[in-house]
């Protein structure tokens, strides 16, 4: 396992950019008051990275959502899946898997609160047939592994991939999908 204060160090780095203007890490009330809301804790790290880099606005690609905020947050879209989730005839949004990635086109990259590690998990409905179950992917075993992979630019979703860079292999589904989305 990485060291993690190194990790962190070398995210705020690459996230801090002469171009790049983040909003201000989180207080711990306001980490507080998110966890409360949800009901459940955010892994150490993925609140390190709120708590100690940024309120999002880095990351892969689309940046990670904020955690707070007025606009789009963690929270409200996590509600806002849970919710929609809720009222479909096949549920496709699991408890305690927060969005922190919107990837465009109804994917996110999201973290799995039960692993204290934080497994990253993609969702991706299209092409899923309204199969809730089918549209879950493991992307990173961990959330520093997931970070690792986008620090070193080897991450499926580089900025400067193109068909013919991305490697032949799929993500694997997410086998605790369908008993998770049931809790």
């Amino acid at each position: 396992m990485p060291d993690i204060q190194d990790l962190i160090h070398r995210v705020a780095a690459k996230a801090k950019t002469p171009r790049t203007a983040l909003p201000a890490p989180v207080s711990a009330e306001q980490l507080a008051t998110v966890e409360a809301e949800l009901g459940f804790q955010l892994p150490p790290l993925l609140a390190s990275l709120y708590r100690e880099i940024a309120n999002g606005g880095y990351g892969p690609d689309y940046q990670l959502l904020p955690l707070v905020g007025a606009e789009r947050t963690v929270l409200s879209e996590y509600h806002a899946e849970r919710s929609a989730s809720a009222e479909e005839e096949s549920p496709y949004w699991p408890a305690r898997v927060l969005p922190i990635l919107d990837w465009g086109c109804a994917m996110y990259a999201a973290v799995d609160c039960n692993s204290e590690a934080g497994r990253v998990l993609l969702f991706e409905p299209n092409g899923a047939e309204d199969d809730g179950v089918a549209a879950w992917f493991m992307d990173a075993e961990s959330l520093a592994d997931w970070l690792e992979t986008w620090l070193s630019g080897t991450g499926w979703y580089r900025e400067d991939a193109d068909e013919d860079d991305l490697p032949d292999q799929e993500l694997p589904r997410w086998e605790h999908a369908a008993f998770r989305i049931m809790e």
